[in-house]
């Protein structure tokens, strides 16, 4: 079994694509079509992380918004500015608890979740025309309930992460992490122990969630139409919640 720490020198970690999941909506069963899928490549094995995209997990939610009914706010026509879609804006502040930064019509705004990210995590890429896709309310839940789900039908032991595409700052372009997590240890705390000059660590925590995540965008991404990946290879079995990842705002240097 790989070390708890991550894949020593030499191990081999394993993304697999489950491709030939189709479009769906409330009336899917998504933990069926990803266990389906991922039989068709072999089956699940003990230790595997599933990680699902966000947008995947919402449109089974019902986590999804027709802008024809939406009525925007002076905010929203304000912070839309000439060339955005104030209806959208009005989405995104309905799902906004505080905006943190707007330059017309992008709007970065820490979630009711604690997240900060681009239009609230709000997205209309991917989605029937007319319509956008929201966060789910709970992605840790989400993350449960899928895991609970792929355990009763695979008879396995898994991890299952709800990732997303988020900007970073000072950094260009976007990375997918995760958003909710089951099943695993979201974030590794190297903290007292020794480097490997015999120095103690005082401050390294990885983010092996969102490792993980970023790593199966290189098999998913949203042209590709493949919204769940297995991470093999590395055995991150735990308990721990997404939440972990989140920057306390005391801690928050950019605000």
């Amino acid at each position: 079994m790989p070390d708890a720490h991550g894949p020593s020198a030499g191990h081999v970690v394993t993304v697999i694509g489950l491709a030939g999941i189709p479009e769906l909506d409330e009336t899917d069963d998504l933990a069926l079509l990803i266990h389906e899928a991922a039989i068709r490549v072999g089956g699940l094995q003990p230790a595997d992380v599933v990680v699902v995209a966000q947008k995947a997990v919402s449109k089974v939610e019902g986590r999804v918004v027709r802008l024809a009914d939406v009525e925007p706010s002076a905010r929203a026509w304000e912070l839309a500015g000439a060339d955005g879609d104030p209806a959208h804006v009005e989405v995104i502040l309905g799902e906004s608890r505080e905006v943190v930064r707007s330059r017309p019509p992008l709007v970065i705004s820490e979630t009711r979740h604690g997240f900060v990210c681009a239009s609230a995590g709000v997205d209309a890429s991917n989605t029937e025309e007319g319509t956008l896709v929201l966060l789910p309310l709970d992605p840790d839940a989400s993350a449960r309930r899928l895991r609970e789900r792929l355990v009763e039908l695979s008879g396995v032991e898994v991890g299952v992460i709800v990732s997303d595409s988020f900007g970073r700052a000072w950094r260009q372009g976007t990375t997918d992490v995760a958003l909710g997590v089951a099943g695993i240890t979201p974030l590794r705390d190297l903290r007292g122990e020794l480097d490997a000059g015999g120095r103690e660590l005082r401050a390294t925590q990885i983010a092996v969630a969102d490792e993980l995540a970023g790593a199966t965008e290189l098999v998913m991404g949203k042209a590709r139409q493949v919204p769940a990946a297995i991470v093999r290879g590395v055995d991150v079995r735990g308990e721990g919640s997404a939440h972990e990842l989140v920057m306390p705002r005391e801690r928050d240097l950019f605000r």
